[in-house]
């Protein structure tokens, strides 16, 4: 379906009516496993020698709806959807790392990236090293024998930051790596990773893709483009694989290579499944993803631009205001606009971001992202609070700034919120 626009994929791409009922909206397959044919179907499945279902740990018609939808709108060859934005990150790195191996990862990430990249997965024998993707030669510095990937974020949460994903990418070739892409701030609406270099997307769709709050999910999606064979570094992919009787995914499947070595020995053996119901309620909110996604930036570069310029406000780190050092990005990274994430330092310091985040009343406070509603938090304080000082300063989370997540509301009322809460936080 890749002839057809944006708008018309967020409907139809991997949704057509079921063959059992004809029912026009993708159902929800509430099953834990599938009848086979005979003992030679079953087989068949079994070896990935025939392309079915077996069991929903693994497979399922409704989340199968949401990878191919996925796939198409990130452009890429495949996908494998699992139970949250940090079962993806493991998911993505599973066939690549090994005890003694390491990640590159910007400096700029979701405080809980932080934490999984710093401390949990040292557990797997894995690690590391964290650099400003601001400086390419640093990063480029930071890769030797053992590096296994690169990975940043598209918009990085909670600034705002845009990557300059082509200069990453640039470096990752070089090195003969995958760059890695969470894209779960921007969505495919915004920014399209493949497009720019990215071996692999990741996304949270708990964020703007469902856009409501109701379900947690994760995502891979592969461009399809990697040679996993070129430089004997990706076993997993290019070896011959003992569960599977030595079956080598690069050679048996190509582009769609590290697809089925996610669902068949990823998803098999980690087992962060994506439930069908939480499936169904994404595919729901993708379909409004461009309407949403319109409104959050309007609505975000209104709110933005006022921010900026209030007395009681220090900085705003919105890439989409001429001020910011990302502004030049936008039309490079992400031409349909910023997004709906950015920073607001406060000059009252530590106790005013408290009793703004105390005072406002339209937005939620909440640890979530990219709702329908807008959200605010202060990272220090809550999804940073476990990193140290210096972390959250390089996050873009530092003790004097609040994360705000611009919804699809009023501007004119969510100004008006933030005006009577600045008020009472700097009385």
């Amino acid at each position: 379906m890749s002839d057809y626009g944006f708008d018309t994929l967020l409907i139809h791409a991997g949704a057509r009516p079921d063959p059992a009922t004809g029912a026009r909206q993708t159902p929800i397959y509430q099953t834990t496993a599938y009848v086979f044919r005979d003992a030679d179907h079953a087989a068949a499945l079994f070896n990935l020698q025939e392309v079915g279902f077996i069991y929903s740990r693994l497979t399922n018609p409704t989340v199968a709806v949401l990878q191919e939808k996925m796939a198409t709108l990130e452009g890429g060859a495949g996908a494998v959807c699992c139970s949250s934005g940090h079962a993806a990150q493991i998911m993505a790195l599973f066939p690549l790392m090994g005890p003694g191996k390491n990640v590159v990862v910007s400096t700029r990430l979701y405080g809980g990236s932080v934490t999984q990249f710093s401390q949990t997965i040292r557990r797997f024998g894995w690690s590391a090293t964290f650099v400003d993707f601001d400086d390419m030669a640093a990063v480029e510095a930071a890769i030797d024998e053992d590096t296994r990937a690169i990975f940043c974020e598209s918009i990085a949460n909670p600034g705002g930051y845009i990557t300059d994903l082509d200069a990453a990418a640039k470096v990752a070739d070089k090195a003969g790596l995958p760059l890695i892409v969470d894209n779960t701030s921007a969505t495919p609406y915004l920014c399209r990773p493949i497009e720019h270099g990215a071996t692999l997307v990741v996304h949270s769709m708990t964020k703007f893709l469902t856009g409501n709050g109701t379900v947690t999910g994760g995502c891979v999606v592969d461009s399809g483009k990697f040679d996993w064979s070129a430089s004997g570094k990706f076993p997993s992919l290019s070896e011959p694989e003992p569960a599977y009787h030595g079956l080598k995914f690069h050679e048996t499947f190509g582009p769609l290579a590290f697809t089925f070595h996610g669902i068949a020995v990823g998803l098999r053996d980690l087992g962060m499944t994506l439930n069908p119901q939480a499936a169904h309620y994404t595919l729901l909110g993708i379909e409004t993803l461009s309407l949403r996604m319109k409104k959050h930036v309007e609505n975000a570069e209104r709110v933005a631009s006022w921010l900026e310029g209030h007395d009681a406000v220090k900085a705003v780190t919105y890439a989409g205001l001429p001020s910011s050092p990302y502004h030049d990005r936008v039309a490079q990274i992400c031409p349909k606009g910023a997004g709906g994430l950015f920073t607001v330092t406060l000059k009252g310091g530590y106790e005013a971001c408290v009793k703004l985040v105390d005072s406002l009343e339209l937005f939620s406070h909440v640890a979530n992202l990219g709702d329908t509603r807008s959200l605010v938090i202060h990272s220090a304080s809550t999804t940073h609070r476990q990193l140290t000082e210096e972390q959250q300063k390089a996050a873009g989370a530092a003790p004097d700034v609040v994360r705000i997540s611009i919804g699809i509301e009023d501007a004119e009322d969510l100004i008006r919120d933030l005006d009577q809460a600045l008020a009472k936080a700097t009385g």
